[in-house]
């Protein structure tokens, strides 16, 4: 009896599954297995701490969130500044629910994590994509390029997340 064996590979956002199905050709009987396998597309930059914390590399315009135990438990990209903010270890040290831009007359946006200070003296943070008169100032598949002031933007679902996840303390390590 001759088998077919197919692997399907899921790529689900950063972190994907793999699956194997065996399947008996030219016999009635069909037997599925499949394994799940959790794999790390981005790994997680060196030198970027140990225990629970975010990190952020401005380069790679991406995000990890990491548990105590070392653990990446989502990672995400986002839509920042190149070179801003610096390279360093900084604390969440203020959230709000809805803030503003005060930079930017009429742009608004939700889930506001603050952990640095920027170039200009304002607040840099994670939040979602900024709405200005009604509208979202980028789309998610915008999500990875340098389009921003200064902050953090990513989908709804991110900037969620890490509002909900992050407390006043917790460390946010950025690398370049």
């Amino acid at each position: 009896m001759k088998r077919v064996f197919v692997a399907v590979v899921l790529a689900i956002s950063i972190v994907g599954s793999v699956s194997v199905a065996s399947v008996s050709a030219g016999s009635s009987d069909v037997t599925t297995t499949t394994e799940t396998v959790l794999v790390e597309v981005a790994p997680v930059p060196i030198k970027s701490g140990t225990g629970r914390r975010i990190v952020y590399a401005n380069r790679q315009q991406r995000v990890w969130v990491i548990n105590k135990d070392n653990e990446v438990i989502r990672t995400f990209p986002v839509l920042g500044m190149l070179g801003q903010p610096g390279k360093g270890t900084f604390e969440v040290f203020s959230k709000s629910p809805t803030s503003y831009s005060p930079e930017f007359a009429g742009v608004t946006f939700r889930f506001m994590t603050r952990f640095a200070i920027g170039r200009n003296g304002g607040n840099i943070g994670f939040h979602e994509i900024p709405i200005r008169n009604s509208k979202p100032m980028q789309t998610v598949d915008e999500l990875g390029a340098f389009k921003g002031s200064g902050c953090l933007r990513s989908s709804t679902q991110d900037a969620l997340f890490i509002y909900q996840w992050a407390t006043i303390g917790t460390k946010v390590v950025v690398v370049p």
